[in-house]
């Protein structure tokens, strides 16, 4: 009895912190006399740190081009004059560039993904919520600007572009950038995290004079005029240098600086836009409120359904249905998910599938008491029979789900990853929410 009043409350406690961070913003206006409110209620927001990370955000419900409104561009990257095994680096040099553009720019949201077909590098960005479309076309529209910069006054502590001065060193002079780690003894502690770099050979010299007059100074590195790294200038570098990022740096963020001064290493050419396509606002709250309507309307007829068949077992299967809507959509604030029509269409697919489970717990549980088990032995022989069917089905559309967020773009990954996040929380809701639910009303 202890474990079922358990169960239950582990339930309770899901579902209260599932309805906390489901709660929409309310706003809350009257006057009571002297009394005057003018608020909003809304749910809470994140302000902590996991393993030194900082995360501070809103649990707002994100939602895509196509639902909030925006532009999606499609841009060809003319790779004239790079050899063909550097092109897909190129490629993702520049596509990181552009995340960098579009996340400066104030895009909540952005998507910018690469795509290569019939020969041609395309570069899709889709921008929620954007409302001068010029400019944002002017801000993708152009290829890196890598610069070595000195600072204008050595003492100072924060080193911006107002503040240093051109050296004549730029992404032209650059040959290539890896990252690694150091060669450092094992006695002296852990490797640090370096990027690796070459300057072209007819830059060699010009480099080397500059790193002579900054010894002992910072050499700051800007790209798109904001700030990469500012480290120390250590010796005279000629063809090859290292940038030592510590040891307590990732190899992740390494990478990220090494392909950062690849985009000016290796330039594209021009990047034309190729396509542009505008969503109005106003269709985006129009599907929103059909899609909306088409999941009530899928939800009415599943419970009518599940009550006509099943009765009391069918009564609280949809009570672990409501549960499981709760926390699927407090899983997409808070991992978080961009929502698009179709990722709203593997919801409502997902919430079908969480029936389905529960169909076969309970023709499971049908065949039992027909063959003269007690209620509480049917339940407990049903779920433990219709556990392999629904494990397996489960894993094999996880599998699915899997293939088309690695090979699939745009919305096809929204359907896959909220598909995905359906059919995980629908096991936990088919398999322990129902069957709790059942033992503590079916107690003999």
């Amino acid at each position: 009895m202890l474990k079922k009043r358990f169960g239950l409350f582990f339930i309770l406690i899901v579902t209260c912190l599932a309805l906390i961070v489901d709660w929409p913003r309310v706003p809350v206006k009257f006057n009571l006399g002297p009394i005057k409110i003018d608020t909003v209620l809304a749910g809470p927001k994140l302000d902590t740190s996991i393993f030194g990370i900082p995360i501070k955000r809103d649990l707002d419900l994100k939602l895509g081009l196509d639902l909030q409104g925006g532009t999606d561009l499609t841009l060809r990257a003319d790779m004239t004059g790079i050899a063909e095994k550097d092109r897909d680096q190129a490629l993702d040099s520049v596509k990181q560039v552009l995340e960098r553009r579009v996340n400066l720019y104030g895009v909540s949201e952005p998507v910018v993904q690469t795509a290569k077909a019939s020969g041609e590098y395309r570069i899709i960005i889709q921008l929620p919520g954007i409302k001068d479309v010029d400019q944002a076309k002017q801000l993708v529209g152009q290829t890196a600007k890598l610069e070595f910069r000195e600072a204008v006054d050595p003492a100072a502590q924060a080193l911006t572009i107002e503040n240093t001065k051109p050296t004549g060193i730029s992404g032209k002079d650059l040959k290539s950038a890896d990252a690694g780690f150091s060669d450092s003894q094992s006695s002296q502690g852990p490797s640090a995290t370096v990027v690796n770099f070459e300057i072209k050979d007819e830059s060699a010299d010009k480099f080397k004079q500059l790193t002579k007059r900054l010894l002992q100074k910072p050499l700051a590195i800007f790209l798109d005029d904001t700030l990469l790294s500012a480290p120390i200038v250590q010796s005279e570098i000629g063809s090859k240098g290292q940038i030592t990022l510590g040891e307590n740096t990732s190899i992740e963020y390494a990478k990220s600086l090494a392909t950062s001064l690849k985009a000016g290493a290796l330039p594209v050419k021009k990047i034309d836009i190729v396509s542009e396509r505008t969503v109005g606002a106003t269709l985006g709250q129009e599907s929103v409120q059909q899609s909306l309507l088409a999941g009530m309307v899928g939800l009415f007829v599943i419970g009518v359904f599940m009550v006509f068949f099943y009765g009391l077992p069918g009564m609280l299967a949809n009570l672990a249905l409501i549960v499981y809507t709760l926390v699927s959509i407090a899983l997409f604030k808070t991992i978080p998910i961009t929502l698009t029509l179709a990722g709203i269409a593997g919801f409502i697919l997902s919430i079908g599938m969480a029936v389905d489970a529960n169909v076969l717990i309970f023709e499971r549980m049908k065949e039992e008491l027909r063959a003269g088990r007690l209620r509480k032995q049917a339940i407990e022989i049903g779920f433990s029979r219709a556990w392999n069917s629904i494990r397996d089905s489960n894993v094999s559309s996880l599998i699915t789900t899997f293939i088309l967020f690695i090979f699939g773009t745009g919305q096809v990954r929204g359907f896959a990853i909220t598909l995905a996040v359906g059919i995980g929380v629908s096991m936990f809701t088919a398999i322990t929410v129902t069957r709790t639910f059942l033992r503590f009303v079916y107690k003999e």
